[in-house]
């Protein structure tokens, strides 16, 4: 496979574009590639081909040990070609714990390839996808509300809230959170109560509330705050919500979110831990 420049992933911004919304999960990790640069979690962005691609891997960097939390990102314009490079290219490492993010049509071959290769696979979740278009009508924040970004500080509170919060989890939530927006609502005692991150896909996430602070309309807020903040900056606005979570669910789209109805995101994992 073929890893792309700097230059090369100025043309596969613009190309993943004509692909949404399948792309766009990738087109998210490239934005923040090209802007951010590989200071913020170092990958390589291998193509099958140049610049006529059919499959696109963008692959994390591994660079201490409990350094798991990274998703190996697929996105293929050719199912065929997808399978023969998961078959038989050496680009993967199947011995080792794997995240992949894909979308959950490619489960069947995927089961396929993990018997072949002789691994176990699990899918670890299944989303929907969730685009705000338009952020005019977003409503207005209170202005009461003392909002701030999360800091180092903060990871241990936002790792255990989270579901997959684990010790391992720890080193990407500090990576989100030194490197990518996020946004807290604060207490009297300048501690956050509620909170929302980015991923390195741009998609936001992990958006929590204190028990204690909730039914303030905390969340919504930081949506909105959020939203607003990326698509000023350019940057999709968009997230993944788990199928049976109707709560998100109905909160993101309560807010102009709409969701892709054609389109599963899925997170498979191999040599579970």
């Amino acid at each position: 496979m073929r890893q792309l420049t700097k230059e090369d992933l100025k043309t596969l911004e613009v190309d993943l574009k004509n692909y949404f919304p399948q792309s766009l999960q990738a087109y998210g990790c490239i934005f923040q590639l090209i802007r951010n640069g590989q200071r913020a979690d170092p990958v390589s962005v291998l193509v099958d081909q140049w610049p006529e691609f059919s499959v696109l891997l963008i692959k994390p960097e591994f660079r201490e040990k409990g350094d798991l939390f990274k998703d190996l990102t697929v996105f293929s314009k050719n199912d065929v070609c997808l399978r023969d490079l998961l078959a038989h290219a050496d680009v993967i490492d199947w011995k080792v714990f794997i995240c992949l993010a894909a979308e959950l049509y490619h489960e069947k071959m995927l089961e396929v390839v993990a018997v072949n290769k002789g691994v176990t696979m699990k899918k670890e979740a299944v989303c929907c996808m969730l685009v705000l278009r338009d952020p005019s009508n977003l409503l207005q924040v209170d202005s009461s509300l003392k909002l701030s970004s999360l800091n180092e500080s903060h990871i241990v509170l936002v790792n255990r809230s989270w579901k997959f919060g684990c010790e391992d989890s720890k080193l990407m939530i500090k990576n989100m959170i030194l490197n990518f927006p996020s946004c807290c609502v604060l207490d009297s005692d300048d501690q956050p109560v509620a909170w929302i991150l980015t991923y390195p896909s741009c998609a936001m996430g992990m958006l929590y509330t204190l028990p204690e602070h909730r039914g303030k309309g905390y969340a919504k807020a930081l949506v909105t705050v959020m939203s607003k903040r990326l698509h000023a900056q350019g940057y999709p606005a968009y997230c993944f919500v788990e199928e049976e979570n109707k709560l998100s669910y109905s909160l993101f789209t309560s807010l102009g979110f709409t969701e892709e109805p054609d389109y599963r995101a899925a997170w498979f994992v191999f040599n579970d831990l």
